[in-house]
């Protein structure tokens, strides 16, 4: 079980960077580019945040076996898959935080004339971010808890490696399951309940 949390935070970790990074170009390029950009890549993202994670893993992953003749490493490829679906979400949570910035500093940046990248990343960014950041803890989290999802594609995490013993032994599933179900719990909880200080410091 301990090398399957190890899996479990490796993919969470990485999927995560994937998903707040990605999430955050998505953001910036559907505000900022035109329209021809902006209407393709809104029918992607929404493709993706409609279309079951599973179902994606899956796919992406026969395909990549389909084009390279040799297995592709499972970790990375579910952890790619739940960072690019997530980005579908995160990229939501930024738009709201963009959107909800003042009237008044875009036209500001309008009448100092601002080089859009100092605009974005000295300006709207950092507004932004602060009214986003409790949405985006709430995707991790929620990103955290997909992991099990991937061992359809071979992802030995925490609750295939029970799931394995179980199969092998003809039992301790159930203490097994309780305890991965605690570790979920332990390493989840307190994450939720700063995400819900941090979202009351900001809104002060």
């Amino acid at each position: 079980m301990l090398e399957g949390l190890r899996i479990l935070l490796f993919v969470t970790a990485v999927a995560s960077v994937i998903a707040l990074g990605l999430g955050l170009v998505v953001a910036i390029v559907n505000r900022s580019a035109p329209r021809a950009v902006t209407m393709p890549l809104f029918a992607v993202m929404e493709f993706i945040r409609n279309t079951p994670v599973l179902v994606q893993a899956v796919f992406v992953w026969t395909l990549m076996l389909m084009i390279s003749g040799t297995s592709a490493s499972a970790m990375w490829t579910g952890a790619l898959v739940l960072g690019v679906h997530y980005a579908s979400y995160t990229a939501e949570a930024y738009r709201a935080g963009i959107d909800g910035i003042p009237k008044g500093q875009w036209e500001a940046i309008t009448a100092l004339s601002l080089p859009k990248p100092r605009a974005w990343f000295a300006v709207l960014l950092p507004q932004a971010l602060r009214k986003s950041t409790p949405a985006l803890g709430n995707y991790v989290i929620a990103l955290f808890k997909e992991v099990p999802i991937l061992s359809a594609i071979g992802v030995a995490e925490m609750v295939t490696q029970v799931k394995g013993y179980a199969g092998i032994h003809y039992g301790g599933s159930l203490e097994g399951f309780t305890i991965a179900g605690l570790i979920f719990l332990v390493i989840s909880y307190p994450v939720a309940l700063l995400m819900r200080k941090l979202e009351k410091r900001l809104a002060n």
